[in-house]
Order: structure tokens, then sequence, then C-alpha cells
């Protein structure tokens, strides 16, 4: 059984920053992509940020310059590093990875943490 944990998530104010982390635990032989999706109160989710195994990374436009996907191969978790928040940056915040395990390759969601930006 794979799970997904995420943390880091909590409340900031306007320009702060925050850490966010994805730890993938169980009987796993290859992580492909990872990626960090985001989902405002009443809207649809979105992805904000994704890394291939290869280490290529893609954002959403309206994060470019102010957030930083990573990852850990050895530790299975990958990183958002979030700058210069805003408001419309309030969100809860999900990894999803497509690991391959001995049932075959699935993706795997996390159970979201969230994200306030306020003052």
């Amino acid at each position: 059984q794979v799970q997904l944990v995420e943390s880091g998530g909590g409340l900031v104010q306007p320009g702060g920053s925050l850490r966010l982390s994805c730890a993938a635990s169980g009987s796993i032989n290859h992580i492909y992509t990872m990626g960090w999706y985001r989902q405002a109160s009443g809207k649809q989710r979105e992805l904000v940020a994704a890394i291939t195994s290869g280490g290529t990374t893609n954002y959403a436009d309206s994060v470019k310059g102010r957030l930083s996907i990573s990852r850990d191969n050895a530790k299975n978790t990958v990183y958002l590093q979030m700058s210069s928040l805003k408001p419309e940056d309030t969100a809860v915040y999900f990894c999803k990875m497509g690991i391959l395990t001995a049932r075959g390759n699935m993706d795997y969601w996390g159970k979201g943490t969230p994200v306030t930006v306020s003052s």
C-alpha cells in the first residue's frame, strides 16, 4: 500500500514564504513524475508545478518565478518552495506521484495541506 503525506502548510502573510513537503511510503519500485496541485474554495483543482524523474520541471504561469519544485529520490519526497506569496495562492495543496509498484503503474494523491495567505 502506497501512501503520500503532505506537510508544511499553514498561515502566512502576503509576501511570505512556505515550504511544502510530500513523502511517499510503501512498496515502491520507481516514482515517475511528481507534482503539486491546488484547489481553492469553489474552484477546480489545478496543476501548480511538476517534475519528472529526469528533473525536468514545468510551472503554471501564475506561479513562475515565485514557486520552485524539487525532489529527493532517495527519500521519495517532493518539495514546493513558495515565496512572494499572494492571497490568491490560498488553497489546499495536493501532491500527486506516478508510482510503479509490483501491481503496476498508478497515480497516487495525498490528502492535501492547506495554505492561507492573509494579513
